[in-house]
């Protein structure tokens, strides 16, 4: 599957009048449409061959090679899971507000506990962490008492522990309804911050949001968190909408409904997105690194959901189609984005990109080529899952909001 963003970065980008026309699945399509400026923009784009397999490739990876062994319990919702260099902790962050590290299988004491600054429950609370890749510093994301995304910056010591009164504030992005926040952070391969946020909630993206460039929902956005001068952060020099008149500097890539969890292949650099669906499909998109990452992509929503086509006063070019997707029903209803697998206890599963579904609980592992489905195995099913996330070792850690634990990726 071939991407380009030619188009986008050579075509017009002009600020025009627009005319009107989860985790979980949204069906809701009575809210008002209001009117507001859009960037304009079409790129290039070959059709789409989501979830199709070729016959004559079998994939190596069988489900009985696979376990989930049980890792530590009595974790109140767990959304996501961050490591240090040189620190054997694993910090796993707790919808509530507070992060915990784990060693030895075992939880400590908070290192962090914002739970009187937030709003939690639903799709809202703390939902994500990052450690900068050389500074002692951390990145959280969390929906404040008003229900806006805050992303923060903390100092953190040697032992793990943040520093409240370092506490500082780079970003604070309105929610107009109370889902659809998105939640993760990473730093890419560059040593940038990415942030995956979704389109502002309600259903239908009723505002089109996500397709507007003067606006940061449903955008994967990229930052560098060094603050300058009066400014908490700066916008790297070749982000593709840096120079664009009407048109948010920080944006990555456009057309995400709700990308709840995102991750980058440590060993590839490809960006991998688990975007939420509508009311009938849930997408996997891949932005390989060799491409450009994810820079100036428009993967779809709302002119699409995953390959089908939604709004239809939302333009249909240059749409960068989902590596795969799968309808509502007994696959699930709500994506949990995952990682690539790099762990040394199940050769097999090397390189494979391991993801789940919050409503099924079905693991799914995809391999890929050049950017072609070429597997998918199903590995198993755990209750509830929001995330699956990478430890230093490039082990992987299924999180579970159900059972209130986490399981590792094992060898049968």
């Amino acid at each position: 599957m071939k991407r380009s963003t030619t188009g986008l970065l050579g075509a017009a980008l002009s600020l025009a009048s627009w005319l009107p026309a989860a985790c979980g699945a949204d069906n809701d399509d009575s809210q008002p449409v209001a009117s507001a400026p859009e960037v304009t923009f079409s790129t290039t784009q070959t059709e789409s061959t989501a979830g199709t397999i070729p016959a004559t490739i079998v994939p190596a990876l069988a489900a009985d090679q696979v376990t989930f062994a049980p890792f530590v319990n009595e974790l109140a919702s767990p959304v996501d899971l961050a490591w240090r260099t040189g620190d054997g902790a694993l910090y796993v962050v707790l919808q509530g507000g507070t992060i915990v590290p784990v060693r030895d299988g075992a939880a400590g004491a908070p290192v962090l506990d914002v739970s009187d600054s937030i709003t939690s429950g639903g799709e809202q609370g703390l939902l994500g962490l990052a450690f900068h890749p050389i500074k002692p510093l951390a990145y959280v994301n969390y929906t404040d008492e008003d229900g806006d995304t805050v992303i923060a910056e903390y100092a953190v010591a040697s032992d793990g522990t943040f520093d409240p009164a370092s506490a500082r504030t780079l970003l604070t992005i309105d929610q107009p309804y109370g889902n659809h926040n998105g939640g993760n952070v990473e730093f890419g391969p560059d040593g940038y911050l990415y942030i995956g946020m979704g389109d502002g909630g309600s259903a239908n993206d009723p505002e089109r949001r996500a397709l507007n460039a003067s606006q940061l929902l449903g955008k994967m956005l990229r930052i560098d968190p060094t603050p300058d001068a009066d400014q908490p952060y700066t916008i790297p020099a070749d982000n593709p909408f840096v120079g664009v008149t009407g048109a948010r500097p920080e944006i990555w890539s456009v057309g995400v409904r709700n990308p709840w969890r995102f991750t980058f292949d440590s060993a590839t650099g490809d960006l991998w997105i688990g975007d939420v669906g509508q009311g009938d499909w849930e997408e996997i998109d891949l932005a390989r690194a060799v491409d450009g990452g994810g820079r100036g992509l428009n993967f779809g929503w709302s002119a699409f959901e995953g390959t089908h086509r939604f709004n239809d006063d939302q333009s249909p070019d240059g749409v960068a189609m989902p590596i795969f997707e799968y309808q509502h029903g007994d696959a699930g209803c709500s994506v949990s984005g995952g990682d690539v697998y790099h762990g040394s206890e199940v050769p097999s599963l090397v390189g494979w990109y391991l993801f789940s579904d919050y409503c099924s609980g079905v693991v799914t592992a995809l391999q890929q080529t050049d950017g072609a489905l070429t597997g998918q195995v199903e590995l198993g099913t755990i209750s509830g899952v929001s995330a699956i996330c990478s430890g230093p070792d490039g082990q992987l850690y299924v999180l579970s909001l159900n059972d209130n634990a986490i399981y590792r990726v094992a060898a049968a």
